[in-house]
Parts: structure tokens; sequence; C-alpha cells
């Protein structure tokens, strides 16, 4: 962690240890409840809030020439967070003591417990200064470890004063307030885990919690590497919920591996489709070197592909490699269709899958909420009911076969090595036997949806599409995929529709929404029986 500048070195010391004074008279307060002892507590709220404020305000004006990712920059937030959860602690012990004075029988409250839970907040307090200046995550993680003390220490309170409940000579009133005093306590102890949290961060450069920290240290020792001896750098926080970091080498800065974690079941997903595709077509996911998993989440350490993304190489390289990229995709998707095709017809269920999240892209475009469209004296139905036909017909119209398909085909997880001329895929969680139309259609629009709005780059953009489309339109002839054009148009309808959730630009957004009515309009007007026959106009489509 970078040196914190002294101002606020300054400002964090006296902060803790005005915290650690107002802990030692609530101490007092319970070994002799005075009305003395009460007030000095909470004439010194002022003091502990402008000490914060000093803080925040010096971390506000750093950050200013900090850039958002750099090690400078969480550091800062993560002192932030530093100060807001100890002023929070000194919000709690006011609180504690409110609730504490108002208890009639002071007897009830247990007092003498209370002391040594002090102590143990006081404990945490003491150790945040050198726990930051060291730079020791290990000091960082027994700040963190007290909780588990604190929650111990609640626990054996709420059950003695729930069992008091039963006994008449307790005031329900006393015992409520104790239970409220025992809870604060509870708070401050997740105050201390937040601050613990907030310096591990600092440290290894990354925002983390407990699980997250504990789960990457267990990986990193399957690299045979020190943590001291890498950085780690974020890549993306998924939808899902996952975070995904690259470990660099602190000397070389070369990526050496990828950590990924989150919900166990997301990872579990992500781990099985990784090995599904190490069995089905080698050498197209990439290794897992690590796999951990700790309560209700999980963390891989997956293999470093190198390359570029799709995204990047659409939106930032020249024709040729762009070109080259391409070929190989649509050279690499054929071969892995031939090999993974079975006699099994598959249902692409889009009109389906876009019923159920109408609600999501609602959410985030409550304009696109229709009853029906009026337009020269005419009434034209919603999209609800278009929907709803339309899944009528696609259910009668399946693909002849299935293959083995990404399942979240999207730009930024497909990787093209230049040097190898190789192509990898990541994020690989939805794999499974489908209708290729399905991952076709997303990768068709997740180009589509890129939101760079300079002709020359939707030109590019449009030119990957719709050379995507004929070679992939190849195949399905070859295959004798009679009806491919017309799954594809509620394939691309459905990604079009559904993607806006994503997009906050309206006018972007319309677009593709008013694109989807089109695509399953025209579908619908196709004869029944006709399918095979039914022909996309993609220039109409994807050409701006």
């Amino acid at each position: 962690m970078i040196n914190a500048p002294k101002t606020i070195r300054e400002n964090l010391r006296f902060l803790c240890a005005e915290i650690d004074g107002q802990l030692i008279q609530l101490e007092a307060f319970f070994k002799e409840p005075t009305a003395a002892t009460a007030r000095r507590i909470m004439d010194r709220a002022g003091y502990a809030h402008n000490l914060k404020s000093r803080i925040l305000a010096a971390c506000v004006q750093q950050m200013a020439g900090a850039r958002k990712n750099d090690r400078k920059h969480l550091t800062l937030r993560s002192l932030e967070f530093v100060a807001t959860d100890l002023q929070r602690i000194a919000n709690l012990v006011r609180q504690s003591l409110r609730h504490a004075e108002r208890i009639e029988t002071f007897v009830t409250l247990e007092p003498e417990r209370y002391p040594a839970i002090v102590s143990r907040v006081r404990q945490g307090v003491a150790r945040i200064e050198d726990a930051l200046l060291s730079r020791d995550s290990e000091k960082a993680i027994e700040i963190g470890q007290l909780q588990n003390k604190i929650e111990a220490d609640y626990r054996k309170l709420f059950k003695a004063y729930t069992r008091d409940m039963r006994n008449p000579d307790r005031l329900p009133a006393d015992i409520a307030n104790s239970l409220l005093v025992a809870s604060e306590f509870q708070r401050m102890g997740e105050s201390l885990r937040a601050i613990s949290e907030a310096l591990i961060s600092a440290n290894i450069g990354q925002a983390v919690n407990f699980e997250r920290y504990f789960a990457l240290q267990s990986l990193m020792s399957d690299l045979d590497t020190a943590s001291d001896d890498v950085t780690i750098e974020t890549i993306a926080e998924t939808r899902s919920g996952s975070s995904i970091s690259a470990i660099k080498d602190k000397k070389t800065e070369t990526v050496t591996a990828v950590f990924k974690d989150g919900d166990k079941s997301k990872v579990k997903e992500e781990r099985q489709g990784v090995k599904s595709w190490h069995s089905i077509y080698p050498g197209l996911a990439p290794k897992i070197l690590s796999y951990r998993k700790r309560d209700q989440s999980a963390a891989l350490l997956i293999e470093h592909l190198p390359g570029l993304t799709f995204e990047h190489i659409v939106l930032n390289e020249g024709d040729a490699l762009r070109n080259q990229a391409l070929a190989s995709l649509s050279r690499t998707l054929k071969d892995v269709w031939k090999q993974t095709r079975t006699a099994e017809p598959a249902d692409l269920g889009s009109m389906q899958q876009l019923g159920k999240r109408l609600g999501d892209v609602r959410r985030v475009h409550p304009e696109f909420k229709e009853t029906g469209i009026h337009f020269a004296g005419e009434t034209l139905p919603s999209l609800d009911a278009l929907i709803t036909e339309a899944a009528d017909r696609e259910a009668r119209v399946t693909a002849p076969f299935s293959v083995y398909i990404h399942g979240d085909f999207n730009v930024d997880n497909i990787i093209y090595d230049p040097g190898e001329n190789r192509i990898h895929f990541v994020d690989l969680h939805r794999s499974r036997y489908m209708d290729y139309v399905q991952d076709v259609s997303v990768f068709m629009v997740s180009n589509y949806r890129l939101q760079v709005l300079d002709r020359e780059t939707r030109r590019r953009i449009s030119d990957v599409s719709l050379a995507f489309y004929k070679s992939v339109r190849a195949f399905a002839r070859k295959q004798g995929d009679d009806t491919f054009e017309y799954r594809l148009a509620l394939g691309l309808a459905r990604s079009f529709a559904t993607s806006t959730r994503f997009i906050l630009d309206k006018s972007h957004a319309r677009r593709m929404w008013l694109r989807a009515r089109y695509l399953i309009e025209q579908a619908l007007a196709c004869p029944p029986g006709a399918e095979a026959r039914f022909r996309l106009q993609m220039k109409e489509i994807f050409v701006d």
C-alpha cells in the first residue's frame, strides 16, 4: 500500500484515540452508571465527526489527481471507509448509552458482562494504525476476527435476555432496552470487520471481503507464488455478481493467472462448463489451475489466455486483423458444431426467454410498455401480443439437430490470439447442447449494441455482423437446416429486445427495440409451413 498523506495519518490517529477515549468512558458507565459519565460521552459527539470529515476531505483532494483504478485511488477509498466506520463506532457508543439510560432496574442489563466486550472493541481500534502503517494484512485480519468473538458475546447476552422474558420480576421495557444495547455492540463488531476488509483491500490493491481474501490466499498457494510478489487488478464484474481479476507479477507486469470468485452455484457452473469443453473440444477453454469453495462462495484460479477480446478487435484494430479473427472464429465454430452435432432436435425458445425478460427491460425503459400502437386510424398489436403469437409459431419450428454451444456468446467472451491464430472461449457457465442459433444471435447483437456511435465504427460493426451471418448461413445450408433464417429472426429479436436493459442511451435502445418488433412482425407474416422459404434482409437490420 502507498504511504497515506501525513494529514490523513495524523487525523486518523486522533480519531482512533478519540474513539478509544469514548469506549473507556462507556466501560466506566457500565461499572458505575452516573449522569456525569454519560454526559462526557454525549458531549464528545462533534469531535469524532469533525475528524472523520477532515479525513474524507483530504482523501477527496488526493483522489482528484489519481486515476480511478490505480492503487493510490483504492488506498484513499479504503481510508475513507476506515474513517467512516470509526465514526460509526462512536455513534454506536452513544446509541448503546441511550438505551442503557432507559433501563430502570440496571441489573437487568447484566452490566458486569460489558467491560470485556468493550475491551474487544478497544483492541480492534488500537490495532488500526499499526495495521495501516505496517501494510500487514495479517494484522488487519486480526481486527476483523474480533467480530467473531463479539458475535459470540452478543449471542450469550441475547440468550440471557430472552430467558429473562419469563421472569415476572423483570420489566419488559428493561429487557427490550438491554437487547438494544447488545445489538449496538454486535454492530460495532461488524464495523471492525469492515475496517479490516478496507485495510486488506488497500494492501493488495483490490477491493475484497474476508471470503474473497481467504479464497485468493488459498488459491495463490497453488501457484507457488507469494502474495507479496503479485498485484491484483480488476478485469470485470459480471451481472451474476462474480468478480474477475488479473494476477500480475510485480516485477514483469505479466499476467500469471485470472482469479474469479462469486456465488458458489455460479462458479461451480463455470467450472463444469470449462471441464465439459476440455472433454468435447480441447484447447478452446482455459485451464482451471485451482478451485476452492467456502460457505456459499467459491473461487477459481484460471489460466490466463494470451490475445485480444473480439470486442477490442472490432473497436480498435485494423481491417486485416479483424478479418483474420473473424475467419478464425467462423472456422472454429463450424468445426465445433460438426464435431458435437447430435440428431436430437433443439427448441430455441427465444420468445419464451423474451417474455420472461420484459419486466427487467421495462424497469430500465418504462417507455417500452405498450398496450397497442395507433397509427393512421389503425391499431397495431402490442409487442407482448406479438411475442405470445410468435412463441406458438416458434414451438413448431425446431432446429433439426443440436450442437454444443457457448451459451453467452458476447464479443467480450471470445479471445483471439493473433500469434497462434487461435480462438478461445471464456465465461462458460451456460454451455450446453442447444440450437446454434442461440450463439449466432447473441454474437451478432452483442456487436450491434456496442455503444460507439461514430459512423466509421458503426460501419465496421455492421461489416462484422454481416460477414459472420453469411458464413453461418452457408454452414446451415450445407447441413440441410432449412429453417435457419426463420429461427434466427426470432433469436435476433430476443437478443435486440433483452439487450436494451444494458443500454441507457435512449435513441440506441429504441433502435434495438424497433428492430426486435420488426423481426417478430416479419416472422409472423411468413405463412405457416413456409418457414423454409423465409429470408432475412440483414442490411436493413444491421446497417444504421
